[in-house]
């Protein structure tokens, strides 16, 4: 068995039709990284609220490893108006929030929408405006914690979503 190094890997590169739009995320690490995970699993775009930390920021680009040239990006001012544009552009807005309406991520089928929307909350609030919302989905957790960081339920959910849609 030996290590691979990145110059040994060549990845299938793809692009899926999802979306991610992280509402009011102002975390500069979650922002990197939301660049980087988001890149490695081929979305299309992600939508940043114009007062999330600068993408200069220093703690920004570290996390982020290059990715932010890689991966197309926008800020919004509107959250209602950016999600009713997305919207009518065709898209199934999903928000990766517990509610009483939310589906175990597993038993959501990805592959029944042509164009996704992720939709992440902020660390302290969660989303803004869960009326907005088409779906929300769920991570099981067993623990006795019920939440976990933002970026690490956008890695689940991106790995089940485009394990779902590549098949």
């Amino acid at each position: 068995m030996k290590q691979l190094t990145h110059y040994d890997i060549k990845n299938q590169q793809k692009q899926f039709p999802i979306t991610i739009v992280c509402d009011a995320i102002r975390t500069p690490e979650n922002i990197g990284m939301c660049f980087r995970i988001s890149e490695s699993f081929g979305v299309e775009k992600i939508y940043f609220h114009k007062n999330s930390p600068s993408l200069e920021n220093r703690k920004v680009v570290k996390t982020a490893r290059n990715t932010i040239a890689q991966i197309t990006h926008d800020f919004y001012s509107n959250f209602e108006q950016l999600i009713k544009q997305l919207k009518a552009e065709g898209n199934t807005i999903i928000g990766i929030e517990i509610t009483d309406k939310s589906i175990e991520i597993q038993d959501f089928n990805f592959k029944n929408h042509e164009k996704i929307v992720l939709l992440l909350g902020s660390e302290r609030d969660g989303i803004e405006n869960i009326e907005l919302l088409d779906n929300t989905i769920a991570i099981p957790m067993y623990g006795r914690n019920s939440s976990m960081n933002v970026i690490h339920s956008l890695a689940i959910t991106l790995y089940e979503a485009t394990n779902q849609l590549r098949r």
